[in-house]
C-alpha cells in the first residue's frame, strides 16, 4: 500500500514470501517426480491392498455378522410383536369403536367409494363370473331334476312291464322316458302361458278402448284367443325344434331331439312332428303311452317324424357336485 501525489491510497497486490515460493515449487517438483517414477501408483495399490486386507480380517467379518444377526433379531422381534395376540386384540379394540365406525361410514358414503363400487360392479370380469355362477346353478338344478325324473321313468316302466310280464329296457339307455318329457313340456307350456296371458291381457284392455265396447270378451273372442294361443304355442315348439333341437324346458333337463342320429332337425321334420302330436293325443293319449311300452321309448309322433328324444352327453354330471379328480403321487 502506498500514497500517490494526490494523497489517495493505492493498493498493490501482496507478493508471496520467498519461503512459500520455494515450498510450492518443491511440492510441484515432487509430484512430477512421483508420477515419473511410479511412486504414486505404488501408493494407490498399497492403499487398496490395505483396504482389502482390512475387510478380510476376522474382526471385520465378526462385525458384519453381528450387524446381520442384530438386524434379523430386530426384524423377528417386530414380526412377533405384530403377530402377537396382544397386538391383534389392540387392533380389534381400536377398530371396534364409535370413532372408527364414524370414519368407516364417512369413507363408504363418500363419492370415491361409490365410484369404486360402480367400477367393480361394471367390470366385465365380475359380470361374467356372476352370469357363469347363475347359469351353473340353474344347470345343476336341471340335472338333478333330470336324475329324479329318470328314476321315476325307470320305476314306472318297470312296474308296467311286470304287470304285463314283458321284458324291460336297458336301465342305462340314452332315450328319454315319458315322465321326463312331460316335465319338460309342462315347463315350456308354463312359459308360453305366462307370455300369452300377459300379451292377451294387454290386448283385451286395448281392444274395447279402441272399439268403444265393454271390457268383457264374448264367446267368439275367447275361442279366437284360444285358437291363436294354440297356433302361437305350436309355432314356438316347432321353431325351437327346428333351430336348436330342444325347447327351453328340454334344455333345462338336458335332453334334445335327434333325427337319424343328428341334432339337425330342420323345419320340415319339426312341422311333421308337431302335426303328429294331435294324432298321438286323440285316442286317449295312447300314442304317448306307447313310450312306456316301447323298448326305444318312442311315441307315435316320434315314429311318424323319425325323431328320438335322448339325453345330452354328461347330463348326469353336475357342475357343483362332481368330485375332484384324484391327485397322483407325482403331483403331491
Amino acid at each position: 500500500m502506498s500514497v500517490d501525489s494526490s494523497g489517495e491510497v493505492e493498493h498493490t497486490p501482496r507478493s508471496r514470501s520467498p519461503a512459500a515460493r520455494v515450498l510450492g515449487a518443491g511440492a510441484r517438483g515432487a509430484g512430477r517426480l512421483a508420477g515419473a517414477t511410479g511412486v504414486d501408483r505404488a501408493i494407490e495399490e498399497a492403499a487398496e491392498e490395505a483396504i482389502v486386507r482390512a475387510l478380510r480380517s476376522p474382526a471385520v467379518e465378526r462385525a458384519i455378522v453381528r450387524v446381520i444377526v442384530e438386524q434379523n433379531a430386530v426384524q423377528s422381534a417386530l414380526e412377533q410383536a405384530l403377530t402377537s395376540d396382544e397386538v391383534a386384540a389392540a387392533i380389534v379394540r381400536a377398530l371396534d369403536t364409535e370413532v372408527a365406525d364414524r370414519v368407516w361410514g364417512e369413507l363408504l358414503a363418500g363419492p370415491k367409494a361409490q365410484m369404486l363400487v360402480e367400477r367393480v360392479a361394471e367390470a366385465p370380469e365380475v359380470r361374467a363370473a356372476i352370469a357363469q355362477q347363475g347359469m351353473g346353478l340353474v344347470t345343476d338344478v336341471g340335472r338333478r331334476l333330470t336324475a329324479i325324473t329318470e328314476a321315476i321313468d325307470d320305476a314306472v316302466e318297470e312296474l308296467i312291464h311286470r304287470i304285463l310280464s314283458k321284458p324291460g329296457h336297458d336301465s342305462e339307455t340314452t332315450q328319454v322316458g315319458l315322465i321326463t318329457r312331460a316335465v319338460a313340456a309342462a315347463m315350456d307350456l308354463a312359459l308360453i302361458g305366462v307370455a300369452l296371458s300377459f300379451g292377451f291381457g294387454q290386448l283385451a284392455s286395448l281392444v274395447p278402448a279402441a272399439t268403444g265396447g265393454d271390457a268383457g270378451l264374448p264367446l267368439l273372442g275367447v275361442l279366437s284367443y284360444g285358437a291363436l294361443a294354440v297356433v302361437i304355442g305350436g309355432s314356438v315348439f316347432a321353431a325351437f325344434w327346428a333351430l336348436v333341437g330342444q325347447t327351453p324346458g328340454m334344455r333345462l333337463l338336458s335332453i334334445h331331439l335327434e333325427h337319424n342320429g343328428s341334432r339337425e332337425i330342420g323345419l320340415r321334420c319339426a312341422l311333421k312332428r308337431l302335426f303328429a302330436i294331435p294324432l298321438a293325443l286323440l285316442p286317449a293319449g295312447l300314442g304317448f303311452l306307447a313310450i312306456l311300452l316301447s323298448s326305444t321309448r318312442r311315441g307315435w309322433h316320434d315314429h311318424l317324424a323319425g325323431t328320438m328324444v335322448v339325453y345330452d352327453e354328461g347330463a348326469k354330471a353336475t357342475p357343483f357336485s362332481t368330485p375332484d379328480p384324484p391327485v397322483s403321487a407325482t403331483d403331491r
